[in-house]
């Protein structure tokens, strides 16, 4: 029976072997990532390449996201400067932005072209639909690791209730949102572990 990711000793357990595997790794998730790549960069990440456990994507995913930036771009920087620093940072971000942007270049000049067609249009809100979708079930994949938070599963879960409720139904600004929950989470959390 093989020893889970999380139980196995930070040297013994998986990595990038080169600067060049994490540019091609986050250049495949981001050639993946129509309408987001959360669901894709947890699945390579953590299933896939086990450079991440579970519990280690959760915390750095949580502090890409209140970093000023795009998420992934962050999370890109943070994995590759885990694992050969600054040259590790530079090749995960040139592997995320590279080559989508010149495919959104040439998308862009086709897209000028057949913007008037209903069927074009219909095909860009279909895409929204599938994005959302893959948010809401790697949300879904992410949520057995909330068990294991300080806060609780039941706590954890208020939480992502109280913040869909005010951005999706009160329409919040996300800003207020992150300051007032995360940090009455993050002091909660900090209060709970402190010795």
């Amino acid at each position: 029976m093989p020893v889970p990711l999380a139980d196995l000793p930070p040297d013994a357990r998986a990595r990038p072997q080169s600067v060049g595997e994490i540019f091609r790794t986050f250049t495949w998730i981001a050639m993946q990532g129509f309408g987001g790549v959360l669901a894709i960069i947890q699945r390579a990440i953590v299933e896939d390449k086990q450079w991440l456990t579970p519990d280690e994507f959760i915390e750095e995913w949580a502090v890409a996201q209140v970093l000023p930036g795009p998420n992934v771009i962050n999370l890109a920087l943070m994995l590759g400067d885990r694992y050969f620093g600054l040259r590790g940072a530079m090749a995960a971000v040139a592997g995320m932005l590279a080559l989508p942007t010149l495919l959104i270049v040439l998308l862009a000049l086709v897209y000028a072209q057949l913007a008037g067609h209903p069927q074009v249009a219909g095909a860009l809100r279909g895409m929204g639909a599938v994005a959302a979708g893959l948010i809401a079930a790697t949300g879904m994949k992410l949520v057995p690791t909330l068990r294991r938070h300080p806060l609780g599963l039941r706590v954890c879960l208020a939480f992502v209730a109280l913040v869909f409720c005010t951005i999706a139904l009160l329409r919040w600004p996300l800003l207020a949102v992150l300051v007032l929950f995360g940090g009455v989470s993050c002091v909660w959390t900090w209060r709970k572990i402190a010795p």
